[in-house]
C-alpha cells in the first residue's frame, strides 16, 4: 500500500491570501491568472481534512 501523500498546507496566514484577493479585484484583474491561483490557495487553506 502507498503512502498518502501529504497536502500541501497553506504558505501564509489566510489574512493575507484575502488582501491579495482583494489588491486584484480593486486592480479590475479578477479572474487573472494570479487572482485564479490566490483562490485556489485560499480555497486550500479553508479546506478542513476529513477524519
Amino acid at each position: 500500500m502507498s503512502p498518502t501523500p501529504a497536502s500541501p498546507g497553506p504558505v501564509r496566514p489566510l489574512a493575507e491570501i484575502n488582501d491579495a484577493i482583494r489588491a486584484l479585484v480593486l486592480a479590475g484583474r479578477a479572474g487573472s491568472e494570479e487572482h485564479e491561483a490566490l483562490l485556489a490557495e485560499w480555497l486550500r487553506a479553508t479546506v478542513v481534512p476529513a477524519a
